[in-house]
């Protein structure tokens, strides 16, 4: 009696999920004095982008923490360059650990460097070589903008902060004030703030409108 063989069987290879691409985020910082933002991620393919409209030193950033608050494990933020993310070294390491401790990515186009969370020590003391340029970066166009407008000063070219009223308006505000209006609706009809108003109005003025009142 001969055997009948059975058929070999052959193990099915398993199917490993692919994990969801990420979304790609960007971060954006513009300062009075600059407020192009376009530019900064130019090209990039972005889902969603988080902006403020902020000085470097300034420590309140509602976007800064929104985008925070928004990124997920997988995600990619994308950022011009670490001076636009961060005020400074300490607050640079902060973020950027605190970003890939959950998975995110980031990325500095300007710099060129990406931070994965796997990063070797090399990319760390970089992370810190980097950062430490782009304050001292920031720190020197400050000084010489400081010496710039000391110089321009010194020559007569400097005209300071753009006035917030003309001769004529602010010749009316100081009669108004004068003759007792209210300061607070002037203020408004002017559009200018009550710190505003009270450079323009002489401290003698201000009391005899209070007298007049």
């Amino acid at each position: 009696m001969t055997k009948v063989k059975e058929p070999i069987r052959t193990r099915r290879p398993v199917r490993t999920r692919k994990p969801s691409k990420g979304h790609q985020v960007g971060y954006l910082r513009v300062s009075s004095l600059d407020q192009n933002e376009v530019r900064q991620l130019e090209g990039l393919a972005l889902d969603k982008t988080f902006t403020d409209k902020a000085s470097g030193k300034d420590a309140k950033r509602p976007q800064l923490e929104a985008m925070q608050c928004f990124v997920r494990e997988g995600d990619t933020v994308f950022c011009h360059s670490m001076d636009r993310l961060a005020r400074n070294l300490d607050d640079l390491r902060k973020i950027v650990l605190g970003l890939t401790e959950r998975g995110i990515h980031i990325v500095f186009v300007k710099e060129n460097l990406t931070f994965t969370g796997e990063d070797s020590p090399m990319s760390n003391l970089l992370l810190s070589v980097m950062g430490a340029f782009a304050q001292f970066e920031r720190e020197l166009i400050r000084e010489r903008q400081r010496e710039g407008i000391a110089i321009a000063k010194r020559e007569g070219k400097y005209s300071g902060r753009k006035p917030s009223l003309t001769p004529a308006r602010a010749a009316e505000l100081r009669r108004r004030v004068a003759d007792g209006g209210s300061k607070a609706a002037l203020a408004r009809e002017f559009s200018i703030s009550r710190d505003t108003l009270y450079r323009y109005v002489p401290v003698k003025k201000r009391r005899a409108g209070k007298l007049a009142k």
